[in-house]
């Protein structure tokens, strides 16, 4: 028989629904060799219970160990002179060491806090024990949240290992550290090397063959105690939280008139109405890790959505980008065989389609035109944003991390919009040259019609002045004929006259001559008068 299965908190060492993995052995190995190990996994998936299982049998073999929680309240909201001092204070209380910490560490006033710890360490700690040490770290996610930075203390941390070379004793000392977290988050100033010592410890869910602690407490309950649990392992994909406690929920109906099958319990005490049925939460957990950073929540959907999508072909290849780690973290999916998959059928139903688009939604100020263009290929321009609504997505997104196809379809908005400015000036400008062209033809017109007029009346007066000046002309003809016979009767005159002279004077040369002149000058004047 079998204790009420436990699905909150740690395992105590005694609890007999303990599940020992692959995981248990390679921790254990690892610590005892003394390698620095990490079990880096999404919360309530056993990793304090491992933490606890694998201190006990380290301490049956002769290894001091010690556990720091990071998470304790009593050093988690202080200032970090306290907060090493905690640390400090809390080794001394674990190994049992005989030091006056006050006088200790007022002695040691002038050094710096890593300082201090690294003396501490060596002076205090190696010197009193002889044994071989393991300090098991756990909840070291806790630091992220910190209001001052702890790279100098994992920088510490992989110092040690490295000391292990210039001081032998350092070869006694080995670190476990245990969290939801991934070596890249332990020290966030990329200037400095980053936390890459170690190895790490991978923690699966249970599997089949491992599962008699827990398929012990469903014997004389059912017929085929083994198909119930591999129906539980079905559902739940081994994640040790929902493992045991749907466990307990097939249990508790086993004990009522007609039990339900494994998928209806699943189905109205896990999948129906999941959030207010989520106690202890666990489901809720998963959501907030996802939805936590909204710079990002956007991306880690689309990834979990592709991942949910192509789950039957596993098409999606883990490449430790930091968002895929972030979601693994999360617990929504799983590493096998270097595909990332959805954890478990639970999850899947859970977080369905209709939740993704909800939580897009809520995110994306424009996720349904956004759905109907990927939808499309990208293909449906009319789906792209204009105007005001492109201003306010791409507020929305400034200092947002984006998906790859967010960014593109923000930028086929963009471009589509330009191209649909560059067209419409075009058509205003082609619309104001045909205007312009249209106004200068009726000008040309007024001024053809104007000038046309003016040709008609200088025409028509043309005309009357041709005819006045035919008329004058004829007039000056007749004229000119009357003259013509004035002139030749006068020159006959003269002619006459001039013989007369020429005949007086050889009568009388000066006489004569004198009188004649007379004469042919006042004819001249007679001629003239009578011209005019």
């Amino acid at each position: 028989m079998v204790d009420q299965y436990i699905f909150s908190g740690s395992l105590p060492e005694e609890a007999t629904t303990y599940v020992t993995r692959e995981a248990d052995g390679e921790l254990y190995q690892g610590l005892k060799a003394g390698k620095f190990c990490y079990v880096l996994n999404s919360r309530q998936s056993g990793k304090s219970s491992l933490r606890v299982r694998t201190m006990r049998r380290l301490r049956e073999s002769g290894v001091e160990c010690s556990a720091i929680d990071l998470s304790a309240g009593g050093i988690q909201n202080v200032p970090p002179e306290q907060w090493y001092a905690d640390l400090i204070d809390t080794l001394i209380e674990s190994f049992g060491l005989d030091l006056e910490f006050g006088d200790w560490w007022s002695q040691n006033q002038l050094n710096s806090l890593v300082t201090r710890f690294r003396k501490f360490i060596e002076e205090i700690l190696l010197a009193e024990i002889k044994e071989n040490i393991v300090i098991f770290i756990d909840e070291i996610d806790s630091v992220l949240s910190l209001n001052f930075p702890t790279d100098d203390f994992f920088a510490f941390i992989r110092a040690c290992y490295n000391q292990r070379v210039d001081n032998p004793e350092y070869n006694r000392l080995t670190f476990c550290l245990l969290g939801v977290a991934s070596p890249s988050n332990l020290i966030s100033d990329k200037k400095r090397t980053p936390f890459n010592i170690g190895k790490a410890i991978a923690l699966k869910g249970f599997q089949l063959h491992e599962v008699e602690p827990l398929e012990r407490g469903l014997h004389g309950r059912y017929s085929d105690s083994q198909a119930v649990m591999k129906q539980i392992l079905h559902w739940t994909g081994g994640q040790p939280f929902l493992t045991q406690k749907l466990c307990q929920f097939i249990v508790e109906e086993s004990e009522i008139d007609n039990p339900r099958t494994v998928e209806q319990v699943v189905r109205s005490r896990l999948i129906k109405n999941w959030e207010s049925q989520d106690e202890p939460e666990h489901l809720r957990t998963i959501r907030d890790r996802i939805l936590r950073d909204e710079q990002r929540a956007s991306y880690l959907l689309e990834l979990y959505q592709q991942i949910r999508v192509t789950d039957e072909q596993s098409e999606i290849t883990a490449d430790d980008t930091l968002e895929q780690s972030e979601l693994q973290l999360s617990g929504i999916v799983v590493r096998q065989n270097n595909k990332l998959r959805v954890y478990n059928p639970i999850y899947k139903e859970v977080f369905d389609q209709n939740w993704v688009e909800n939580q897009l939604r809520n995110l994306r100020p424009y996720s349904e035109n956004f759905r109907f263009w990927v939808a499309s290929g990208g293909t449906d321009e009319s789906r792209l944003l204009r105007g005001k609504a492109l201003q306010e997505a791409e507020l929305w997104a400034t200092d947002k991390s984006l998906s790859y196809q967010d960014r593109q379809f923000l930028a086929a908005s963009k471009q589509k919009e330009i191209q649909e400015q560059i067209a419409a000036r075009e058509r205003e400008a082609a619309l104001e040259h045909e205007i312009k062209d249209k106004e200068a033809a009726e000008k040309r017109y007024e001024l053809l019609a104007e000038a046309n007029k003016k040709a008609q009346r200088q025409i028509r007066i043309g005309s009357v002045v041709l005819v006045l000046t035919l008329l004058g002309a004829v007039i000056s003809v007749n004229w000119a004929g009357k003259d013509i016979q004035e002139i030749r009767k006068t020159t006959e005159q003269i002619s006459t006259l001039s013989k007369l002279s020429e005949e007086l004077h050889r009568k009388d040369k000066l006489t004569q001559a004198s009188q004649a002149r007379e004469q042919i000058g006042l004819a001249f004047e007679i001629q003239d008068y009578e011209l005019k």
